[in-house]
């Protein structure tokens, strides 16, 4: 793959109404469940990036009949049964998700037969003993390569038994990889989380008749049952529409609607530290659709404040927190953001990578071993590197709107795992930026 570097041309103002692709997260649940419900789901919405086509391609290797998606995200998934799955005829290569790896494991630990699950470059580094060790405790076998990391053989044919979980760390991945374990399990299932995390799984699981008892902080599952196909309308993702919150905010003279909004409670986060910093964000037409909250977000120009972020909305915002970081950058005064080591094992270690590239565009900042300090106030320009992460190059794509010069982003092909067309989308509202 050639490398697509980003230029963004400084100043600009983002205005209009438009939506942004289809919620990550729910994409990838829908195929994973519609797969082994029983029945025909229909999804429309589909976010048709790189990440969630490896999870449609994994399930179709195991013999799922999958049609779609159209240009329109639709997609139709003849399930095969709680125990329909077959054999793949090779490993199955995740590419750059972290979602389909960590939920397809627990998922996976309960067939009949063995399999493995690989991954790009970027994936192979990331930590999944968070997954394995909880589903060793449940009696799954699966292999790793060094240091707990991917690729991951897992053996088929052993019995699982439901276990009481107190998750060290607050991770709706590891959340949602041991509920689906539980199905597979004998028993009860039950984990408890330390900070609430998106509860897409739950609502899902719900929505496909398969019940999940949530109380407080502990969420339980019981074996041995059955999905029920339904019909899944993906909104729009928050995180993808996290950008263009944080733009409209920075830019001056700016106003957007950004339409059908998934504005879940457990994602929100973003939208409440932006107001804490005194933006200018309404939700409009707000409605559920699918058993998921969703609204149309106005945001106008506001000027932000730094402040210090509340340590309880930080698992609810933490893939937003490389364009909040940029938001800060632009804020009066300092921003402190602590809890938020979760960050350094993302697609990169997000805490110093933005770190480096805020400090290579002139802004005062320091990172620190759970978050940054950051002292607001000009971006002068320069170049950054994404180091290959999508939401890396997308914060430093909204920097531009502040800047006093031209920003120059390196390394931003995987933008597409999230966002495709996101440099179109960026130019129709208003961003100065194009692809060397």
């Amino acid at each position: 793959m050639s490398q697509i570097d980003y230029i963004v041309k400084p100043g600009g103002q983002l205005t209009g109404e438009f939506r942004v692709p289809g919620d990550k997260s729910i994409s990838h649940r829908s195929i994973m469940f519609g797969s082994i419900a029983d029945g025909t789901t229909h999804v429309t919405g589909f976010l048709q990036g790189e990440d969630s086509l490896n999870t449609l391609r994994a399930f179709r290797a195991m013999g799922v009949e999958i049609d779609g998606p159209t240009e329109q995200g639709e997609v139709t998934i003849k399930g095969v049964g709680i125990d329909g799955l077959k054999k793949p005829a090779a490993s199955i290569d995740l590419g750059n998700s972290g979602t389909s790896i960590r939920l397809m494991s627990g998922l996976l630990s309960g067939q009949s037969f063995d399999l493995e699950l690989s991954g790009d470059r970027s994936l192979s580094k990331r930590p999944m003993k968070r997954v394995t060790d909880p589903l060793a405790l449940m009696g799954a076998q699966i292999d790793t390569a060094e240091g707990g990391k991917p690729p991951l053989r897992i053996h088929g044919g052993s019995p699982m038994k439901g276990i009481n979980y107190q998750m060290p760390m607050a991770s709706a991945q590891v959340k949602s990889c041991l509920l689906l374990a539980g199905m597979y399990a004998e028993g009860k299932t039950c984990v408890t989380e330390p900070a609430t995390t998106r509860d897409h799984t739950e609502r899902m699981l719900n929505a496909f008749a398969y019940p999940v008892q949530t109380q407080g902080k502990q969420m339980c599952i019981e074996g041995g049952g059955r999905l029920t196909a339904c019909d899944i309308d993906v909104p729009a993702d928050i995180s993808s529409a996290a950008f263009f919150l944080v733009g409209a905010s920075i830019a001056e003279n700016s106003d957007i609607t950004l339409q059908h909004v998934g504005i879940n409670p457990t994602r929100t986060g973003v939208i409440d530290i932006l107001k804490l910093m005194g933006a200018n964000i309404e939700l409009l037409n707000q409605r559920v659709v699918g058993g998921e909250p969703v609204a149309d977000i106005r945001v106008r120009s506001a000027q932000l404040k730094g402040i210090e972020v509340p340590e309880e909305l930080v698992p609810l915002a933490i893939d937003e927190f490389p364009v909040l970081f940029v938001a800060a950058a632009c804020a009066e005064g300092k921003t402190v953001v602590t809890g938020a080591e979760e960050l350094r094992v993302k697609e990169s270690d997000r805490i110093q990578v933005m770190a480096d590239g805020l400090q290579a565009i002139g802004v005062d900042c320091e990172a620190t071993a759970d978050g940054m300090i950051i002292n607001g106030g000009s971006i002068k320009g320069g170049t950054v590197h994404s180091r290959d992460d999508h939401r890396i190059a997308m914060a430093f794509t909204m920097g531009g709107l502040r800047s006093e010069s031209e920003i120059l982003i390196e390394d931003c092909e995987n933008v597409n795992t999230s966002f495709p067309d996101f440099i179109g989308l960026a130019n129709n509202a208003g961003i100065k930026v194009s692809v060397a």
